[in-house]
């Protein structure tokens, strides 16, 4: 399976591509990159299934635990924002289901079913948080450059940052997330 996280990628699209506009002057070029991307991975990887998740703009349960999180991140562009129906209808008449659901982050879901899907899956992402998923059966896809290269994450590759999945997380706890506003331990860093 592959798992998608779809507002990453969007994301990446969008400041890695020029500002392409249809005829009607719709801004189309992150939706123009992410499909490039995912056309390459599908020719690569030959999965059998798909599924694009997303955020939604609903607050997410990690708000009522910690106010601060993302509390500095600027919203959505709204040249990007409007790329993401479109994107989704796309996705929707390829046969990639879309997965999204309120309180929660595209990261939950990509990590319940990686760990519930039982055959091989392959996480599509530009957050390195997602390598704490990594496992015999899991391989993150971290993307690179733009939106043409990823790296293949897999316990071997990790182990030469000289990480296990489960370190991943010890990492992040201590020198914080700055993208996600998390503060970590004063005085220590990657």
């Amino acid at each position: 399976i592959l798992l998608l996280d779809s507002n990453s990628l969007l994301n990446r699209a969008f400041y890695a591509m020029p500002d392409l506009t249809d005829r009607n002057g719709r801004h189309t070029g992150a939706v123009f990159g992410y499909m490039n991307m995912l056309i390459n991975i599908i020719d690569k990887y030959q999965p059998t299934h798909a599924v694009a998740v997303f955020d939604r703009k609903a607050p997410v349960f990690r708000k009522s635990i910690y106010e601060g999180y993302k509390a500095q991140r600027k919203p959505m562009p709204p040249e990007l924002a409007e790329q993401l129906e479109p994107l989704k209808g796309i996705l929707r008449a390829m046969g990639i289901p879309v997965a999204e659901m309120d309180g929660f982050e595209a990261d939950d879901i990509i990590g319940s079913i990686s760990r519930q899907w039982e055959y091989p899956a392959f996480i599509v992402t530009g957050d390195r948080d997602r390598l704490q998923l990594v496992s015999e059966r899991v391989s993150v896809l971290l993307t690179k450059k733009g939106v043409s290269e990823v790296e293949d994450y897999t316990p071997a590759r990790l182990a030469e940052d000289g990480l296990t999945p489960s370190q991943v997380i010890d990492l992040k706890s201590l020198m914080g997330d700055s993208s996600d506003n998390i503060p970590g331990v004063p005085g220590i860093g990657a």
